[in-house]
């Protein structure tokens, strides 16, 4: 697997897609030390279950671990902090991480238990702790989800769990975005799965998830990023410290320069199921046997556009869905399901950002 390679699968069984991720990247070559300090690091953020579109599936974990181990590779340790205010041992015993770390003999590390090596860059003090410093191999477990602060929360944001408290507050005072950036200039995963099977539309805590039943996997966090950001609507420049970790030397943001290749197609057996904000902005849509994945990215679509102030104007429905093929109706289609239609945006899915700039010319 290249650096410009992102590799996606749809699928309702996290652990499942991860093992055909893994095996798609051949991750096992990328390791030459069998020996090797291998860390996993999940984003728990809260003491909270995955369903609400906040923290990693577990079945992700779960799933890498067995990969590593039948490939011979035993020196392996999960490591997080969430965030302050929470109690990570909390989050590890509401996710099952200690009967996991137990049950495949792994280590679990609280970073805020850690001991820390202190950085000064840029004039910002950052501690970072030494189980992930140290990390021979350290492989990245985000959620993709919206964020309050920072808009998007994905594999670069993710390394905040690997500091102290002391300079998670410091890098909120100083707005997250330079912060995010200088630390992913001093450490960065070298593998990054991420969780796109519900994150929230808005908030790293959760509780408005949106159902897309996707998972990707990349090796360079900047492009990984500025990925994320179109699916949830973003162009990656509006999203701050993803051209700061570019100017750093982290990664690249040039979507055009990545081979981004899908696994397989999401199927119309994963069907959404909004809630919460999901379900009132739902209104503007008429899904057919729609696809979560694309029914997802409009869900994230109609939630930009809800936020520049744009739906109040809209009185004319979305539709989406197998159900619409080869079907000709003079209305706005989304997805290549609905190319007969008099207006329609091509793509299997596209992407929440290519949905809202269809969407603002033609509403």
């Amino acid at each position: 697997m290249d650096k410009n390679d992102i590799y996606i699968t749809y699928g309702k069984n996290p652990f499942d897609m991860t093992l055909k991720l893994l095996e798609k990247a051949d991750v096992n070559k990328m390791i030459n030390d069998k020996s090797a300090s291998i860390v996993l690091k999940p984003n728990l953020v809260i003491a909270a279950t995955p369903e609400d579109g906040a923290v990693t599936h577990t079945e992700i974990v779960e799933a890498i671990i067995t990969y590593l181990q039948k490939n011979g590779f035993n020196n392996i340790t999960i490591a997080e902090g969430s965030w302050v205010g929470d109690d990570t041992q909390r989050a590890f015993r509401v996710n099952g991480y200690p009967s996991l770390a137990k049950k495949y003999n792994v280590n679990l590390v609280d970073t805020k238990r850690d001991q820390y090596t202190v950085f000064y860059k840029s004039g910002v003090k950052i501690e970072v702790s030494d189980t992930i410093l140290n990390a021979d191999f350290l492989i990245n477990l985000p959620v993709l989800k919206g964020h309050g602060q920072t808009l998007l929360t994905c594999a670069l944001k993710n390394m905040k769990g690997c500091i102290s408290d002391r300079s998670k507050r410091l890098f909120h005072q100083l707005g997250l975005y330079k912060p995010i950036a200088l630390l992913n200039s001093i450490k960065s995963s070298d593998l990054i799965i991420v969780d796109s099977l519900n994150g929230d539309l808005d908030f790293e805590e959760g509780g408005n998830p949106v159902e897309n039943n996707r998972m990707f996997i990349a090796r360079d966090n900047v492009l990984c990023d500025a990925y994320g950001a179109t699916l949830l609507g973003y162009n990656p420049e509006e999203i701050d410290y993803i051209p700061l970790s570019e100017e750093l030397g982290v990664g690249s943001a040039n979507l055009e320069e990545a081979n981004i290749v899908e696994l397989n197609k999401p199927s119309i057996t994963d069907s959404p199921k909004p809630t919460g904000m999901a379900k009132r902005l739902s209104v503007y849509t008429k899904p057919d046997k729609a696809c979560s994945a694309c029914y997802g990215n409009l869900i994230y679509a109609l939630k930009r556009l809800h936020e520049d102030g744009m739906l109040h104007f809209s009185k004319e429905s979305i539709y989406i869905g197998q159900g619409y093929k080869k079907i000709s109706l003079d209305k706005i289609g989304i997805g290549s399901c609905t190319s007969s239609f008099s207006k329609s945006l091509k793509g299997c899915p596209p992407s929440a950002n290519e949905i809202k700039k269809f969407l603002l010319e033609n509403m």
